[in-house]
């Protein structure tokens, strides 16, 4: 029997891990088809229930030396009233076998679950939610969610709300009038009468309000209560007892009835009013994500067979070759093959100026070509482009949660409980003691209790702010992984930096060769930039780059070793070279003393000087010089001004690394650091008490992003950095760490006022309602209006101003 797996796999580097893992598992006996995606660590496998089991997959990955990790996946959830409701999903999930995690946010209203997929399925988990009375939209409607299906929310809202509105009026109108300051008004005297009134009243609270009972009713099958409880229980409260009044009045023959018809018909109107400015305002904070996938292109022109075709997006294939003309955006990630061009990638990572391409450079999709004409060899297309992963990290953002918000969690769960225990003990009060026997005001103060309280703007108050905030710094290029990283960062107080590709522009060139013994530059040069061509590093292609500049041809190399840390060693055109460090030959028992007077003086200079050993004896030395970013200096001042300690880490020789430091402003360096031992130095710095985040770009970088408190990746660097990073930044402008500490600070600040205000309006209305000092229908406009009010005012974080040395941004 043929069945499917998928698994989250990490440890993945390139894409010939992927293809490791994939030759591995279709190698197993049961495995019929097993496909590794690298760009989204995951892995879909069919296989055959009978002899293979997901176990038996499990260890396979986990032999040939990578980590299996729980699966993630997302769903877009219809019926959600309220915080509560959010909460009572949380925990129906978390009971489930094989659930590692459960998120839902209530604004999005996405269900964000990690769970091992060898124990439980999505249809289980979908199941679980649909029979505590939710429903799902489907995955392929998703992405259009939040134009169409809000849109028809809005509409929907809007309808409801009309007609709710026209019925109520002539209510309101009566109402009015009873009191003595406006008994001037004039009331048609059929509204007046019980049974207009009850005619009026009825659709309103059987047919507008129809989905609250819904809802409550779905909510107490489930032992739990939600908003729908409060106003279903509100409303049905004013509208029966005035029923019972009319009928009553009706055998008596008086019309000197107490009637509450246009509290529960009023109160309906006004909570839907409430509703539908809410699904507008959710509709702006989520602006981020349409905005970014507005950027997409939507057709490209390919080359097919020697002809130019045009097609959808999502028919363009890897090696297609695209055609892009001055003024058209580009629509997939790749590389230049013919033309030069500037690219306006403002977009993507927030640098205003355009960059200029040509033969050989990447491109990202999105971006718009400025000026010249260009064929792109696309390299990445679909989900594994640039923009789709930014449009996925912020996705993710906007749907975790911050620590923050587990005290609101935590109040929204016993929420509704208390106010209707608060409501009867409120009632009870007033009948026995307050006014004695006086049903109608017992039953205005109880109903003005229960409607005034609402855990929606509780809900609301922290992911609101994180999808502001969060899609505000994703527009400037600044991506962060999730609602705890957003919260973490403005607590840090030490930013370790790596120095090639952060503080550097990671761009070497080789300034000084010198030859000792018989060897000649052109000699060590060729030997040297042949072995250098094995290795990916910066300062080996500075090395290969000056040789092709001399015109030299490279040698055969028989084999290469890099040693990180040390340099490399290898077998060039018969020759046993070394190149590297001073422990390098250390380690080899070469002597270089000869060379020590020029190494030093080089590495005065700011140049990473590299001994070069060949056949067991000192050759020369190459020093290679890396210049600092042009922003360098101002951002790290910037950072000092903003009280954060920060130091450079890197792996050159101390005297090197404190030149370097020196240009750009840094005092504290840790340097001659192996890179296995940097999240070791990160791990010290914690020790003492301080919050650190790490900055880097390289592969050696990983382990210490991971052990950071924050991880900040430079985007222009490795994949893997960025995956382990907490923080991604599109543009290798350090500013934008400085830029994150005050996009981390603005919305923790915003997240803070929401949750002070939704607080105090509880603690404040609760009490006023109690002690009979607010009418129910007023009770319910400000019930109505404090989500709204929430919502707006995490809106402002889309309009923060970051200031850089006078630039605002």
């Amino acid at each position: 029997m043929k069945k499917e797996v998928d698994f989250q796999i990490t440890g993945m580097t390139c894409a010939a891990c992927a293809r490791r893992i994939e030759k591995g598992l279709n190698k197993m006996n049961g495995v019929h088809d097993a496909n590794v995606n690298l760009a989204l660590e995951t892995s879909h496998i069919v296989y055959d229930a009978k002899s293979i089991s997901p176990d038996d997959l499990k260890q396979k990955i986990q032999s040939l030396g990578y980590n299996v990790a729980i699966k993630e996946a997302e769903f877009d959830i219809e019926g959600m009233t309220c915080a509560a409701c959010a909460n009572r999903i949380e925990k129906k999930i978390n009971r489930m076998a094989g659930v590692d995690h459960v998120s839902v946010n209530f604004a999005l209203e996405k269900l964000q679950v990690a769970y091992h997929p060898e124990q439980t399925s999505t249809s289980e988990i979908k199941e679980a939610v649909q029979s505590i009375g939710y429903s799902f939209i489907e995955p392929n409607f998703a992405q259009e969610k939040e134009k169409n299906h809000r849109q028809a929310t809005i509409e929907k809202q809007t309808a409801r709300f009309l007609f709710s509105m026209i019925l109520s009026l002539p209510l309101l109108w009566a109402m009015i009038s009873h009191f003595s300051f406006t008994s001037f008004i004039w009331v048609p005297e059929a509204f007046i009468n019980p049974w207009v009134q009850l005619a009026l009243a009825t659709p309103v609270q059987f047919i507008v309000g129809w989905p609250f009972y819904v809802g409550a009713y779905k909510a107490l099958k489930n032992q739990s209560a939600n908003m729908d409880v409060l106003v279903a229980l509100g409303t049905s409260a004013a509208f029966f007892y005035s029923l019972y009044e009319s009928i009553r009045s009706a055998f008596q023959g008086t019309h000197q009835a107490a009637l509450y018809y246009e509290t529960s018909a009023v109160l309906i109107t006004l909570i839907v009013l409430g509703k539908l400015m809410e699904a507008r305002a959710k509709g702006k904070s989520s602006e981020a994500i349409q905005k970014l996938m507005g950027l997409q292109a939507k057709e490209a022109v390919i080359e097919r067979s020697g002809k130019q075709i045009t097609v959808p997006i999502s028919e363009v294939k890897v090696d297609d070759v695209v055609y892009v003309k001055p003024g058209e955006k580009v629509p997939v990630d790749g590389k230049i093959i013919e033309g030069t061009t500037a690219l306006d990638e403002s977009m993507i990572t927030g640098e205003s100026l355009p960059v200029d391409k040509t033969i050989g450079d990447t491109v990202i999709g999105a971006t718009m070509n400025k000026n010249g004409f260009i064929k792109v060899k696309a390299t990445k297309v679909g989900k594994e482009t640039a923009l789709s992963q930014i449009i996925r990290v912020v996705e993710h953002a906007q749907g975790s949660k911050a620590p923050i918000q587990r005290m609101a969690d935590h109040i929204s769960g016993i929420f509704v409980t208390v106010v209707v225990g608060i409501a009867v003990l409120t009632f009870l009060i007033w009948f026995f003691f307050v006014d004695p026997w006086n049903f109608t005001a017992a039953l205005e103060t109880f109903i003005a209790v229960i409607v005034i309280a609402c855990p929606c703007a509780l809900g609301l108050a922290t992911p609101t702010s994180i999808m502001a905030g969060s899609g505000r710094a994703a527009e400037s290029g600044i991506l962060f992984k999730g609602g705890e990283h957003l919260e973490v960062t403005q607590t840090l107080d030490t930013i370790v930096l790596d120095k090639t590709g952060t503080v550097t522009k990671g761009e070497p060139s080789v300034t000084d060769v010198i030859a000792y013994a018989n060897w000649t530059e052109d000699t060590l040069l060729q030997l040297a930039g042949s072995a250098e061509q094995q290795s990916e590093h910066p300062l080996a292609r500075a090395i290969v780059d000056r040789m092709k500049e001399r015109s030299l041809q490279a040698v055969h190399v028989d084999s290469f070793q890099a040693d990180p840390g040390y340099g490399v060693e290898a077998h060039v055109d018969g020759h046993h070279l070394f190149i590297g460090t001073r422990k390098l030959l250390k380690k080899h028992h070469i002597k270089y003393e000869e060379g020590e007077a020029s190494l030093t003086a080089l590495e005065k200079q700011g140049k990473t000087a590299m001994l070069t050993a060949i056949d067991g004896q000192l050759a020369g030395i190459v020093a290679v010089a890396d210049t600092i970013k042009a922003t360098s200096n101002q951002a790290i001042a910037r950072l000092k001004n903003q009280g954060l300690q920060v130091v450079m880490m890197t792996g050159d020789n101390k005297r090197t690394a404190e030149a370097i430091a020196k240009q750009a402003g840094i005092d504290d360096v840790i340097a001659e650091v192996l890179p296995e031992e940097k999240a070791a130095h990160i791990a010290v710095l914690q020790e003492q008490g301080k919050k650190v985040a790490m900055v880097g770009d390289g592969i050696n970088d990983a382990p210490a992003l991971a052990t950071a408190n924050i991880g900040m990746a430079i985007g222009t660097g490795t994949d893997v950095a960025m995956e382990a990073a907490d923080i991604t930044f599109m543009t290798g402008d350090l500013h934008a760490i400085a830029d994150a500490i005050e996009y981390s600070k603005k919305t923790m600040r915003n997240i803070k006022q929401n949750l002070f205000w939704a607080l105090a309006y509880n603690c404040i209305g609760i009490p006023v309602a109690a002690f009979g000092f607010l009418a129910p229908w007023l009770a319910g406009a400000a019930m109505a209006f404090s989500s709204v009010s929430v919502v707006l005012n995490s809106l402002r974080l889309q309009r923060i101003k970051i200031v850089r040395e006078g630039v605002v941004l």
